[in-house]
């Protein structure tokens, strides 16, 4: 059985690590440490770690003020509170002033399946990526996550990190290199194109194994990047393929699906699909429950590319 592995742990040790190469880095959060994974973050660096209780809004507004004291803040929280109860402190403080801020959304998606729409996150991506000057980046596995954590680090700009807490499998092969705006290729195909991320990558290279089997050869792309999206690969995608179908743990509303139909139908119309939250408050249930009951099962997804490629 292929082990799954929480990319919170990748992200806590990574942050670790940053830490004991840089001072200047640090943590804070929102009475978030247990769920943030920064229990030995606390431990080590207790005077770098910023915990400012239930109040999302004053936790941007602390991390702006130590961003631009010099310090390099990693700001801890449950994304649906971080991204929805203090949008306009990270629109005026974080992306508009170009604070150099990492947002870490913990528990994205439907994560949190079973305490239902109020923690549910599935409206992030449409309310980040349209503020300038922010990237928006959704790993998928612990080796890209904590890529992507480093990178955020090295990058002299707002990032938002959207980090789920269900189990996934290691797809991302170990020479993989993390580029911002970069989409990685994880298995090559002429007959329809899926692109996914987060939790969704590994359903959709099993999604294209349940296609192979059929006679149909399924490319499958990682669009961790948000925005910048890598629009040369949705292009390539458009002009070689009869299709595109898109997943992700979010609304099919502004997501990553909004975001290449707009690539698509101002550059290369092509038939699409997206796959998503069919724009209502999902139920209780466990994530997994809901990815499955959404269209999002591995099966579900190869019935939706099957569509397109015939």
């Amino acid at each position: 059985m292929t082990a799954l592995h929480d990319c919170r742990d990748a992200f806590a040790k990574t942050l670790g690590e940053l830490a004991e190469a840089n001072p200047d880095v640090v943590a804070v959060c929102n009475d978030s440490v247990g769920s943030s994974k920064l229990g030995d973050f606390a431990k080590a660096w207790p005077e770098r770690l910023v915990n400012v209780g239930i109040a999302e809004q004053n936790m941007i507004g602390v991390a702006a003020g130590l961003a631009n004291g010099g310090k390099l803040p990693f700001v801890c929280a449950a994304a649906p509170f971080l991204t929805g109860r203090a949008l306009e402190q990270i629109k005026a403080d974080i992306a508009y002033s170009e604070a150099n801020v990492k947002l870490c959304g913990i528990s994205s998606g439907m994560a949190y399946g079973e305490l239902g729409p109020t923690h549910h996150s599935v409206e992030d991506f449409a309310w980040t990526r349209v503020l300038p000057n922010l990237i928006v980046v959704a790993p998928a596995d612990r080796i890209e996550t904590a890529q992507a954590v480093r990178a955020a680090a090295e990058t002299e700009a707002p990032v938002f990190l959207r980090l789920s807490r269900m189990g996934v499998p290691d797809i991302m092969p170990k020479d993989y290199r993390f580029q911002f705006g970069k989409a990685a290729m994880m298995r090559q195909g002429r007959d329809v194109t899926i692109i996914a991320n987060g939790v969704l990558v590994a359903r959709a290279l099993a999604a294209a194994d349940i296609l192979a089997a059929q006679g149909i050869k399924a490319r499958v792309i990682n669009m961790a990047t948000v925005k910048p999206l890598d629009e040369e690969a949705i292009l390539a995608a458009a002009r070689e393929t009869r299709g595109i179908v898109t997943c992700e743990e979010h609304s099919i509303h502004g997501g990553l699906g909004g975001a290449i139909a707009e690539v698509v139908v101002s550059r290369h119309p092509t038939r699409m699909k997206i796959l998503g939250v069919p724009g209502i408050f999902a139920p209780t249930g466990s994530a997994a429950f809901l990815l499955d009951r959404f269209g999002m099962s591995p099966e579900g997804i190869a019935a939706a590319a099957e569509g397109l490629a015939r």
